[in-house]
């Protein structure tokens, strides 16, 4: 499985840590942020992420940076995105079932390195259950 990956520079360090861990796990790794602590434009490497999932290069995307929210929003302007934003375990759980996430945010300020790839390992291993939830989610995108 290919794996999207983009950051700003609040979130490097986790970046980092997430892609030799999803490596060690045998996944390729599309990185489109930076490896810097330099500060940059966090749509710089979100919608590059977030064109990588929505293009199929990529089955999931991961995103980073300071408190989410901004590589958030950025990456939910894409049609084929539907990115969360996760603070805990059962949220990333959640959002996989019941909205078939394709992108978890994750908010490098505010979780712990282990945390962060905790949520990373429910992320990648948690199903959409489709059923009732599938009527929502086929709902969640703008006609153009």
């Amino acid at each position: 499985m290919t794996i999207a990956i983009g950051n700003d520079h609040a979130g490097t360090e986790y970046k980092l840590e997430i892609i030799k861990h999803l490596e060690e796990k045998g996944y390729t790794v599309l990185n489109f942020g930076t490896d810097t602590n330099s500060s940059m434009d966090y749509p710089d490497a979100i919608h590059p992420t977030a064109n990588a999932v929505e293009s199929g290069k990529a089955e999931l995307g991961i995103i980073l940076c300071g408190s989410g929210n901004g590589a958030q929003m950025t990456a939910n302007k894409h049609q084929g995105i539907r990115a969360a934003l996760c603070w805990n375990n059962e949220l990333v759980s959640l959002t996989r079932q019941h909205n078939n996430a394709n992108v978890l945010t994750i908010p490098a300020r505010f979780v712990s390195l282990q945390q962060a790839i905790g949520f990373v390992n429910v992320f990648l291993t948690t199903e959409f259950e489709g059923g009732r939830h599938a009527n929502r989610v086929n709902k969640i995108s703008c006609a153009g």
